[in-house]
């Protein structure tokens, strides 16, 4: 009997079991996948730059099919551009997967110019944003044991940008919210929840004073929630919502959310974690899904000197890596990246973690564990 407890003890773990059991592919899983790179803004490029040597030293099936012309900003008169070029699009519906950096977009006087990252998920319906935000051994946090993943509506709420001046000094912005989105969203979190064996998903709401609107959102959240009795479902007034992130955010597993709202929490939880640079995200729809930063932060403050975070975008090419049903090559990236901040060498971390690495010498650390493992 004892001796049977041993062995059972030595696959006690999910990692291990999951080391053990051989991953059985689909027929065609092992023929090359294009993917749509788009870079984006800042220190996309570089970023991008990053990734695509790491990929290529893991030697996943990856062809990157790359616009590097894309950005939020139209040089010719400093506003947003003002639409994403058709060849992009089609790049993106054709692939069906795309890497992204984050695109900036210039204040305007007008909001009939969306933003291009907005423009993304409305044309491509990619309704639900997922952010995964955890502490890692090396990375500076305030907190322990942090694991939260935050899912937010993508295409409604206040970034539905309708906004109009109804006297001189007056302005209108109308909140969009409908049974529809409200409920799509609920289904991929408690859907989530459940295929990622997390047992709460806890609202994000404002239904208190917004009560149309946000009751809502909470009414079809609830019934949602009465399809999976198995998960615990809470609900928390956004504002109360932010100070419980600061102060004890280890009571949160899944999060979902409005639009307006689940920027907000992202970013906080991007804080407590890390910052911009560590979080890995993704934006999903029926046919396309399209992974970047989780924190979507530009950084133009330190473009092109060498210096910008690479772990969100390599982590939010790990996510891609299994979205795309390849885990050997999606765990090996993770367990590369996550083993290098581990070290907490201050000459290898970039200087948003304390460090005075650079882009370039973190990368060719994280080739390094992958080389040797």
């Amino acid at each position: 009997m004892l001796g049977f407890q041993a062995k059972r003890l030595q696959w006690s773990t999910v990692g291990q079991a999951r080391a053990l059991m051989t991953y059985v592919p689909s027929v065609d899983d092992a023929k090359p996948r294009t993917v749509t790179l788009i870079p984006g803004d800042g220190i996309g490029r570089e970023i991008s730059d990053a990734v695509v040597r790491v990929v290529d030293v893991l030697k996943a099936p990856i062809t990157w099919e790359r616009y590097d012309n894309v950005s939020g900003t139209d040089p010719r008169t400093g506003g947003p551009t003002r639409s994403v070029p058709p060849e992009v699009m089609d790049s993106i519906v054709r692939n069906g997967v795309c890497l992204k950096g984050t695109l900036f977009t210039p204040l305007a006087k007008t909001t009939a110019t969306e933003s291009l990252n907005v423009q993304l998920r409305k044309q491509l319906d990619t309704h639900v944003n997922l952010v995964h935000g955890f502490t890692t051994p090396g990375v500076p946090s305030r907190h322990e044991d942090i694991n939260v993943v935050v899912i937010r509506e993508n295409t409604e709420g206040e970034y539905s940008g309708l906004e109009h001046e109804v006297v001189p000094g007056v302005v209108e912005s109308l909140k969009v919210i409908s049974q529809e989105c409200s409920r799509r969203v609920a289904e991929y979190a408690f859907g989530y929840a459940f295929l990622n064996h997390r047992r709460k998903v806890t609202a994000i709401h404002k239904a208190n004073i917004m009560k149309l609107s946000d009751g809502l959102f909470l009414q079809e959240f609830r019934k949602v929630a009465a399809e999976y009795p198995q998960i615990k479902a809470e609900e928390m007034i956004i504002d109360n919502t932010c100070m419980q992130l600061v102060g004890r955010p280890d009571q949160f597993d899944v999060m979902v959310t409005p639009n307006l709202y689940g920027n907000l929490v992202s970013n906080v939880v991007a804080g407590l974690c890390g910052g911009p640079g560590v979080m890995p995200g993704a934006n999903i729809g029926k046919d396309v899904a399209i992974f970047e930063q989780g924190a979507r932060h530009v950084g133009k403050d330190i473009a092109g000197k060498g210096i910008a975070n690479p772990t969100a975008s390599l982590l939010a090419t790990a996510m891609m890596l299994r979205h795309l049903n390849l885990p050997d090559f999606s765990d090996r990236l993770s367990a590369a990246v996550l083993s290098t901040l581990e070290t907490n060498d201050k000459s290898v971390l970039t200087p948003d973690l304390g460090g005075s690495g650079t882009t370039r010498l973190f990368s060719d650390v994280v080739i390094k564990f992958i080389e040797e493992h």
